[in-house]
């Protein structure tokens, strides 16, 4: 039997980039003690008021069809919070509620692009926007960020991507996987760029709420950007919901309608009761939060401190998120092999960062997702496995 030509575009690279991570959870299923640092998912609990928020809904009797936008309450809460953060004219109608970041960025996608359109990306990049933007026809062309420069986006490199079929520009800020964060210069340049070569900016948020050093800033506060910038967020990892699936887009009112309209043929809604508990957790911040927070920022610095006195591996530092680079490339090992030989001999497991794009080549990102001393001994187990794979260097 034959299948569509989609089936092509949103398979390859990124889809087998899990397949270390796939080996991890059948070796733990099969009750072996293996340390899972190879996904971003929080070990911690989601916070018990949002949980009860969402059972009191259910016993509610809100099990029924949705408002197919989101609740209005829900909507208005998440303008609130934009107006707070300065983009001024945002109200219910500019946010869509949908099924996790994810789903919101592919329905951005299918909504603003056509085949050939071209899309700028910085590499690395979140394996799953690939195949997002090839799933609609048009083509991705990635900006190289250089591990030299702790992988930071650099404007003139940006730019110099850009061509007359660029539609867009899709950045990631807090940048997974690198953690590092796009500072208020770039994006007024950024925000330049967009209105000399007229493109729409889709900013991927889902980390805003983990800043460590320096702070997040939402482009579409800058002026005259909210008519052409797209926000995609969450509540996934600031809240520890990864599994709740839902989130949202804020965009233009335009924009919106087709969402919509794209939202009512795939998914017809987000649960109720979802929704319910969401607005609690915007409503009503949880102490614990911050205390997540405060653990993640705990985290990054005991893996910084552990490997910092290496001769084999160092750590990128990152100034957001849950996730770390360590640059292995003095191993002599790809990252790939590397994975695989902390995984088969250490019971560690971390992604090769170059399943992210070229430019994470002799990389691997470690998750900050267990507690520290976990995370000390990973470390430890990594910097055993480099000294016992390493291969020697040869002087020409």
């Amino acid at each position: 039997m034959n299948y569509s030509r989609l089936t092509q575009r949103i398979a390859g690279e990124g889809s087998a980039a899990w397949d270390i991570h796939i080996q991890a959870l059948q070796r733990r299923a099969r009750g072996e003690d293996v340390t899972i640092l190879s996904v971003g998912d929080p070990d911690f609990d989601t916070p018990a008021p949002i949980v009860e928020s969402a059972v009191e809904s259910l016993r509610a009797g809100h099990t029924h069809y949705p408002d197919m936008q989101g609740k209005l309450a829900l909507r208005q809460a998440i303008a609130a919070q934009y107006r707070e953060l300065g983009v001024s004219d945002v109200v219910a109608e500019n946010v869509i509620v949908l099924h996790g970041a994810q789903c919101g960025l592919y329905a951005v996608a299918q909504c603003l692009l056509d085949p050939e359109d071209e899309v700028v990306v910085p590499e690395p990049t979140y394996v799953t926007y690939e195949a997002a933007i090839k799933a609609t026809g048009a083509r991705i062309s990635q900006v190289p960020l250089s591990p030299d420069d702790d992988f930071r986006l650099r404007l003139e490199a940006l730019e110099a991507a850009i061509t007359p079929r660029t539609k867009a520009l899709m950045l990631n800020s807090p940048h997974n996987p690198s953690g590092q964060i796009i500072d208020r210069a770039t994006w007024e340049g950024i925000a330049e760029l967009c209105h000399r070569h007229d493109l729409w900016l889709v900013s991927d948020e889902v980390y805003a709420d983990l800043v460590f050093d320096g702070e997040h800033l939402c482009p579409a506060t800058l002026p005259d950007m909210a008519k052409r910038t797209v926000v995609v967020n969450s509540l996934s990892k600031s809240h520890a919901m990864t599994g709740w699936r839902l989130g949202w887009v804020m965009a233009p009112h335009g924009l919106i309608g087709h969402l919509f309209n794209l939202s009512l043929c795939m998914l017809y809604g987000c649960p109720s009761f979802l929704q319910d508990a969401a607005l609690e957790a915007l409503r009503r911040p949880p102490a614990a939060l911050e205390e997540m927070k405060a653990a993640y920022r705990a985290r990054r610095d005991t893996v910084c401190r552990s490997l910092a006195d290496s001769s084999l591996v160092s750590a990128v530092c990152p100034a957001a998120g849950m996730f770390l680079l360590v640059d292995i490339r003095r191993t002599g090992l790809s990252a790939k092999a590397f994975s695989q030989a902390l995984l088969d001999d250490y019971d560690v497991s971390v992604l090769s960062a170059e399943a992210f794009g070229p430019s994470g080549a002799g990389f691997v990102r470690l998750s900050l997702t267990v507690d520290e001393a976990l995370l000390i001994e990973a470390c430890r187990r990594l910097l055993a496995c480099a000294e016992r794979y390493a291969r020697p260097s040869i002087d020409t």
